[in-house]
C-alpha cells in the first residue's frame, strides 16, 4: 500500500472550515486636554492612560496593571479644571473636553504631602521608586517628627496557639513590630506597609481568589491581617506569593533577597535578569529569574505576560532552589 499521499500524523488537521472573527469594532475616541497638549484617547481609557499615552509620568503606588483600581494611596491625583478636588488619575475615565493639569502647584503640594505623611510613619528604605518619587516632589516627611510606630497586626502568636484574642491596638503600637519568619519562602515587615492593598486585591479575585488577609481596623489601627487573626501558618494563605510580586515597598520580601540584605550581600547591580518558561506544568508561564553569582535569589513574571499578568502558583515562584544545589 502506498503511503505517498497519507498525511502526515504529526500535524494536526482541523476537522472543518476554521472560524473566521469578526473585524474588531473600531473603539471611539474622546478628545481632552492634557497640560495644554490636546490628546485623543479611547472612549472608557482613564487619566493615568491618557497621561501616559503621551510619556506624562504620573507616580503611582497603589496601582498595578493587573490589579484593581482602589483609589486609597492618592499620589496619581491631578486637577481637572471644574473640578473641586483632585481627582485620582487611576480611575477617573476620560470624559470629551476635559482639561486636566497633572503638575499643577495644587497636584505637587498633595503629592508631596502624601509622600510626606507615608515616609513619616513607615520604613521606606527598601522602596527605591517611593525614595525617587520623594526626590522629584521635595518631600521631606523629617518635619512632621520623629517616626510613629508601625501599626499592629492584629495577628496572634503562633508560639501561643491557646491565645485566642490578638491584643489590643493601643498596647501593641507602643512596641516596635519585629520581622515576621514564620515560613521557608517569604517574610513580612509591617513597619514597611503603606497598606496600598495590594497584597489583598492579589490575594482576592484579581488573581488567587484565596482570601487569605484583607485590611482590618480603621484610622490609625488599620493593618493587614490574616482572617480573624490567625497565624499566617494556619491561615488561608496557599504560599503563591502574589502578594510579594505586587508589594512596592518590601513589607513582603522573598527570605532569601531579606536574608542576603541582612548578611550585606544583596546587590542588583551584580545581578541580572533572564526570561524562561516555568517547568512543572503545561501552563507555560513565564519567569523572570533574578541571578547573582551564578545563583537563583528571586523569581517574577512580566505584567505583559499574556499567560499569567505577573501572577505565579507556589512552584514557579518559590520552586527553584533545587536549581541552586551542586
Amino acid at each position: 500500500m502506498s503511503t505517498q499521499n497519507a498525511p502526515d500524523l504529526t500535524t494536526p488537521v482541523p476537522r472543518g472550515p476554521l472560524p473566521i472573527l469578526p473585524p474588531p469594532r473600531p473603539a471611539r475616541t474622546v478628545e481632552i486636554t492634557i497640560d495644554g497638549k490636546v490628546v485623543a484617547v479611547p472612549e472608557g481609557s482613564t487619566l493615568l492612560q491618557a497621561a501616559r499615552s503621551v510619556g506624562i509620568d504620573t507616580p503611582t503606588l497603589c496601582f498595578l496593571e493587573n490589579l484593581t483600581p482602589v483609589n486609597v494611596c492618592r499620589i496619581c491625583v491631578v486637577e481637572v479644571v471644574g473640578s473641586r478636588t483632585l481627582v485620582p488619575a487611576c480611575s477617573r475615565t476620560v470624559e470629551p473636553g476635559m482639561v486636566v493639569k497633572t503638575d499643577s502647584e495644587r497636584v505637587r503640594l498633595s503629592r508631596r504631602l502624601v509622600l510626606e505623611l507615608l515616609a513619616s510613619s513607615v520604613d521606606v528604605s527598601t522602596a527605591p521608586q517611593f525614595q525617587e518619587y520623594m526626590r522629584r516632589y521635595d518631600a521631606k516627611p523629617e518635619r512632621f517628627g520623629t517616626p510613629a510606630p508601625p501599626a499592629p497586626t492584629g495577628e496572634r502568636d503562633a508560639s501561643h496557639p491557646g491565645h485566642h484574642h490578638a491584643p489590643e491596638p493601643s498596647h501593641a503600637a507602643a512596641v516596635a513590630q519585629s520581622v515576621k519568619i514564620d515560613n521557608d519562602l517569604y517574610v513580612r515587615d509591617y513597619g514597611k506597609c503603606i497598606l496600598c492593598y495590594k497584597c489583598v486585591e492579589a490575594c482576592g479575585t484579581d488573581a488567587q481568589n484565596t482570601f487569605a488577609i484583607a485590611v482590618a481596623g480603621r484610622g490609625f489601627d488599620a493593618r493587614i491581617s490574616t482572617e480573624y487573626n490567625v497565624p499566617l501558618t494556619d491561615s488561608a494563605c496557599v504560599y503563591c506569593g502574589n502578594c510579594i510580586g505586587v508589594c512596592p515597598t518590601g513589607a513582603l520580601m522573598f527570605r532569601s533577597e531579606y536574608e542576603m540584605r541582612q548578611a550585606g550581600t544583596w546587590d542588583e547591580s551584580k545581578q541580572t535578569k533572564t526570561d524562561t518558561i516555568c517547568p512543572y506544568c503545561g501552563v507555560g508561564c513565564t519567569l523572570t529569574l533574578q541571578v547573582q553569582d551564578e545563583k537563583i535569589v528571586k523569581v517574577t513574571s512580566p505584567l505583559d505576560q499574556q499567560v499569567t499578568h505577573g501572577h505565579l502558583c507556589i512552584k514557579g515562584r518559590f520552586g527553584w532552589e533545587w536549581v541552586n544545589q551542586k
